[in-house]
């Protein structure tokens, strides 16, 4: 026996059974104290304990302590689901000097109380719990896998998110890819002129986060490249960059207005992004071995559909994106703004233009998709726009349409009381009725008129004739389906990346080893995508820096005893690499068997599920395993 072996009993006679009320979220529903009474009966529980919490500190000492005393050898946590908690509870087991895979969780709340109540939620959390106990009995000591880690990481996204990921982990002292698809750094930031609500310029922050970066030498930057090819598990992936000549007429316009402009490398082009140079001339394809991937894809602005307010329609209709970029390339002010060689005497800023909108209510888009989600940065940005604009042109009247003002963040709702004694004019209207943007008739010479009902003058019919409507669109993910598709990345409903948990793991992916920084996880201002893709380098440091990774034993392991070498194991497989077909010798006669690579096996059981000789298991779900727990399940004296 191993030393491992002989710190813990086998037998599976001392398990410990542990209810969490989770507040009222479980005990509302279900009875704990009948649960309780009901587990104390099943062969095999030492103890049963309740806390109104289990995730919290007291109960965590409730777990550690029997174990350290012995009262128990093997542990069922009963509370919320297990990827909430279940590494809260192994790193207990670690602490209390016990092997964490001599455990399990039953999931009695997203699985029981919140879908039951009465005796039927009682009931159930009483088979699920005699389940998990059913398992503990048979499962066995495991250790970690552990895997060699590169000290590299791939940044995907030149965006601020991106470059501040990339710069936090060569501070780190780790060697970092920054893949970007444009030629340029900088992102959607770089497009502002000044930042809300500081008021600070754009480009001086761009421009030193990016020279910051091209002048570390741990970084590789590749512009005009993408991801093209991606293999590999945690520590240890493969990914084929391909860089190609720009071909986009807008990118090409932008170089050669650079190259007229005698603009050198490394320099910030206002309204654009920072210029590294060096631009590929032929397409080039190179592999980049690495050990974690930070996601900062990025986001684009909402386009209105054709006729949206005014949109593709009236001329005098523009989005906020396009008014920040002619208004900060008019440097003089004056006493009215002009655009286009034309006045604006009167300016309306319609807000959650493809933000909140309501199923019913607002039209989906081509593939029938809502955009359900508050875009948070658009009020505070939009109140931004109008201030300058009060400041700047004083003559030029402001008026702005809004279902709800949310600037939320530190300093930002200053913003809102400024621009509101600055003469700001605010209409409040309610989404069925949406204001109305038509052609003016007879408007004192203004080109468009706004009609709504204002809730702020109890539902008062208002006409404002303008001259320009700006609209404050929201933020869509941008579409990176080819990233979806090689790495498997989560979506969610929304089409943002979707992390493991928002509060306990809110930059992991499932995919272990990928992290998410910035605005392909949610709308985001500057500070949070920053905040965020700082996060994302801490934890791909923490990944990368012990050299290695260590990884959940949940693969498949074959039994060389009863392997036959029939080969459906290897055409179930749904992971390439993960099983192998060798050549050996049993009893001094060749034979085929089966080889798992750890590294890569999902631990699915696909392979388990076809083989005619039951020679391969999934360690931590055996067969016998869940025999155990449908013999549990069924047996119905546990609730009489």
């Amino acid at each position: 026996m191993t030393e491992e072996t002989k710190e813990i009993n086998t037998s599976g006679e001392k398990i410990g059974v542990y209810l969490c009320h989770c507040g009222g979220n479980i005990s509302d529903q279900v009875a704990v104290e009948k649960v309780r009474e009901r587990a104390e009966k099943i062969p095999g529980v030492a103890v049963v304990r309740t806390n109104p919490f289990m995730c919290s500190d007291p109960g965590q000492e409730l777990i550690a302590e029997d174990l350290k005393m012995g009262i128990v050898d093997r542990v069922v946590v009963a509370s919320c689901a297990p990827s909430l908690h279940e590494t809260t509870f192994r790193g207990v087991m670690v602490r209390a000097g016990a092997n964490p895979y001599l455990y399990e969780h039953a999931n009695i709340r997203e699985q029981v109380s919140w879908v039951h109540h009465g005796d039927a939620a009682t009931d159930k959390a009483t088979r699920l719990v005699a389940a998990a106990v059913g398992k503990a009995k048979y499962l066995k000591p495991l250790k970690p896998l552990r895997v060699e880690a590169r000290r590299h990481a791939t940044v995907i996204g030149g965006g601020l998110a991106g470059l501040r990921a990339a710069k936090d982990l060569a501070v780190r002292g780790f060697k970092v890819a920054l893949v970007e698809r444009s030629p340029f750094l900088g992102g959607r930031s770089a497009l502002l002129d000044r930042i809300a609500p500081t008021g600070e310029p754009a480009a001086e922050l761009v421009s030193k986060l990016a020279q910051e970066v091209l002048n570390d030498p741990a970084v590789t930057l590749y512009t005009c490249s993408q991801v093209v090819g991606f293999e590999g598990t945690i520590g240890n992936f493969n990914l084929r960059i391909r860089t190609v000549p720009p071909d986009s007429g807008a990118d090409q316009e932008k170089i050669r207005r650079l190259s007229a402009s005698g603009t050198g490398q490394r320099e910030f082009v206002p309204l654009v992004g920072m210029y590294p140079g060096g631009l590929p001339e032929r397409t080039e394809d190179r592999l980049v071995e690495t050990g974690v991937v930070i996601l900062a894809t990025g986001f684009r602005p909402y386009s209105p559909r054709q006729g949206e307010y005014g949109q593709g329609v009236f001329p005098e209709s523009l989005t906020l994106p396009q008014f920040i970029l002619e208004t900060a390339r008019q440097k003089t002010n004056g006493e009215v703004l002009e655009l286009g060689g034309r006045p604006v005497r009167s300016l309306a800023m319609i807000h959650c233009v493809g933000s909140r909108q309501i199923p019913g209510i607002h039209e989906a888009d081509e593939a029938g998709v809502l955009n359900e989600y508050c875009s948070r940065t658009c009020c505070t940005v939009t109140i931004q726009a109008a201030l300058q604009v009060r400041k700047n042109f004083p003559g030029t009247r402001v008026y702005e349409f809004y279902r709800d003002i949310r600037t939320y963040g530190r300093g930002q709702e200053d913003l809102y009381r400024q621009a509101s004694n600055s003469g700001v004019v605010f209409l409040r209207f309610q989404a069925e009725e949406p204001p109305i943007v038509s052609r003016s008739v007879d408007g004192g010479g203004f080109p468009l008129r706004i009609t709504v009902k204002d809730t702020l003058t109890f539902g008062e019919e208002v006409e404002v004739p303008v001259d320009l409507v700006v609209l404050a669109v929201g933020m869509e993910p941008n579409p990176v389906p080819d990233l979806v598709e090689m790495m498997k990345l989560p979506v969610g409903v929304d089409r943002f990346l979707l992390e493991v948990h928002p509060k306990l793991r809110p930059v992991e992916l499932s995919v272990s080893g990928i992290l998410l920084a910035g605005t392909c996880q949610a709308p985001m201002d500057m500070g949070e995508a920053c905040a965020g893709a700082g996060a994302a380098a801490v934890k791909a440091s923490g990944i990368l820096s012990r050299g290695y990774v260590e990884l959940d034993p949940f693969v498949a392991e074959v039994d060389f005893h009863k392997c036959r070498g029939t080969g459906a194991c290897l055409e179930a497989c749904l992971n390439p690499g993960a099983l192998t077909m060798v050549e050996t010798e049993v009893e001094g006669r060749p034979v085929r068997q089966a080889r798992v690579n750890p590294a890569l096996c999902r631990g699915c059981g696909a392979c388990a599920a076809v083989c005619p000789e039951n020679a391969i298991q999934v360690n931590g779900w055996t067969l016998r395993q869940y025999e155990e727990m449908v013999d549990m399940i069924l047996a119905d004296e546990l609730i009489c």
